[in-house]
């Protein structure tokens, strides 16, 4: 695994979008080179679909919580999931 993609995957979902956020105006701005502009978007991907992924994953884990009547917090399986 590159640097690069190993320090994304593991840096928390803020940190992940901010730099996200960073490169996306950079390269609005219009004023980088076009190989850094390559590069950043390269690297834009990557964090995109690292912030997928985490979301995905919060996504499912929040879907199988579920509250009872008493507040008492549970999961579910994937079996009583509807």
């Amino acid at each position: 695994m590159s640097p690069k993609k190993k320090e994304s995957s593991e840096a928390s979902f803020e940190e992940s979008l901010k730099r996200l956020e960073k490169i996306v105006e950079k390269l609005e701005s219009g004023d980088v080179p076009l190989e850094s502009a390559i590069q950043l978007y390269e690297e834009g991907v990557g964090l995109s679909k690292v912030c997928a992924e985490k979301l995905g994953r919060v996504e499912l884990t929040l879907k199988r919580l579920e509250k009872d009547l008493e507040g008492n917090s549970s999961i579910l399986d994937d079996e009583t999931e509807q």
